[in-house]
């Protein structure tokens, strides 16, 4: 019986499959779709491929060169002692070029004006220098810049971190992140306890930090504010800038463009608007939105108010190519339910605005040059507004 159901299930869910993919209106494009999918995947797996092995011979050849030179006491040049130690200088201090370094037979000399926060991890990162003997401090050092002209400005330093603590994993630590994510998963999912969920959900979201490489707040959205997706697009439009400012300025013409924007209206405070858009499953989502930058002719700013579901911000910039024609910049941030992980979810079941935006953009240029809303618009009726 067990196994009947099973067949019956298999057939069903191949049946459906068939259908999408064979559907003589949609199913040539769908195909398309998938097609791109797998060869952008593919391109992606390549490259990362690529770049995790680089890292990796690179990371080798510096620990074997470093293990070199711990046992290499062979006396090195002063002047290429002074270059090794002048390389540090620059993650450590934030006036390196107040600092001058001198070097005899391996002995670093410091002097110069410094901050006082600074002279001991400086001195600590020359003393681990190869070839250095050892380090005379001569710095002139100073609580506050004070008035001294070579310590005005600068940009502080921050404190060295590991891989796993910064924004942007390497591939390397990428890869060792993923494997043990991968490990943690199988284990914890082996073991049916409590325990056991727990090592399997930690498993689950190394893997995903690995494999996103972003950080968790932007990952799961929690804390990430309107920042947990990026998209950046430019496109050039056939028309003069201020009929394509009009155009944009008009929040109203949206549901004219956007396919999944179903109505914008002002809303009950002023410089506010609220707008519908269709969420997962069609089912209709609401949030108020104000204009955050208007320059005319030149840039056009936007974020939803606090409390929003989707929330995310927008700024639009407008560039003239020549009389007619403007080249438009977008980039918007947004941060759906979930963050990053309810993106991908929702991109699952055809709710991606990265990839709704490439075609709303091609609606939108159609319609400012030609005045004709296309077919497939959340709404065709509106009149355009200029």
């Amino acid at each position: 019986m067990l196994q009947d159901r099973k067949a019956l299930l298999t057939g069903f869910g191949v049946g459906v499959a068939l259908m999408y993919f064979l559907d003589p209106e949609r199913g040539r494009r769908r195909r398309a779709l998938v097609r791109d999918r797998i060869a952008h995947g593919a391109r992606l797996t390549r490259d990362a491929a690529g770049a995790t092995s680089r890292d990796l011979t690179q990371r080798a050849s510096g620990i074997a060169a470093s293990v070199r030179g711990k046992f290499n006491h062979a006396a090195v040049d002063d002047e290429i002692l002074v270059e090794r130690a002048r390389a540090r200088l620059g993650r450590l201090i934030s006036h390196p070029r107040a600092v001058t370094i001198t070097a005899e037979d391996g002995m670093l000399t410091l002097s110069g004006p410094i901050l006082q926060r600074e002279v001991m991890p400086l001195i600590d990162a020359l003393e681990r220098v190869n070839g250095v003997r050892g380090v005379l401090n001569e710095l002139e050092i100073h609580k506050h810049a004070g008035s001294t002209p070579a310590l005005q400005g600068g940009r502080s330093r921050p404190a060295p971190m590991s891989d796993f603590m910064q924004r942007h994993w390497s591939p390397s630590t990428r890869l060792l992140a993923g494997g043990g994510g991968l490990a943690l998963t199988a284990i914890g999912s082996a073991r049916r306890t409590l325990p056991g969920a727990l090592v399997a959900g930690a498993g689950i979201a190394m893997l995903a930090r690995a494999a996103a490489n972003v950080e968790m707040r932007r990952l799961t959205g929690i804390g990430g504010k309107r920042r947990a997706v990026d998209v950046q697009k430019t496109i050039t439009i056939d028309a003069p800038i201020g009929d394509v400012f009009a155009f944009w300025s008009a929040y109203e013409n949206f549901p004219l463009f956007m396919s999944r924007v179903l109505d914008v209206c002002p809303a009950t405070r002023e410089g506010q608007s609220r707008w519908t858009v269709a969420g997962p499953a069609g089912i209709p989502v609401q949030f108020d939105a104000e204009v955050t930058a208007f320059e005319p002719d030149q840039s056009l700013g936007w974020r939803t108010i606090d409390g929003s579901t989707v929330a995310h911000a927008g700024l639009v910039r407008f560039e003239p190519v020549s009389d007619d024609q403007t080249r438009v910049h977008i980039r918007m941030s947004y941060n759906p339910p979930g963050g990053w992980i309810g993106h991908g979810i929702a991109a699952a079941f055809g709710v991606d605005p990265k990839m709704s935006l490439d075609a709303d953009l091609l609606r939108m240029k159609t319609l400012v040059e030609t005045g004709r809303p296309p077919h497939d618009a959340a709404q065709r009726e509106t009149g355009l507004q200029l």
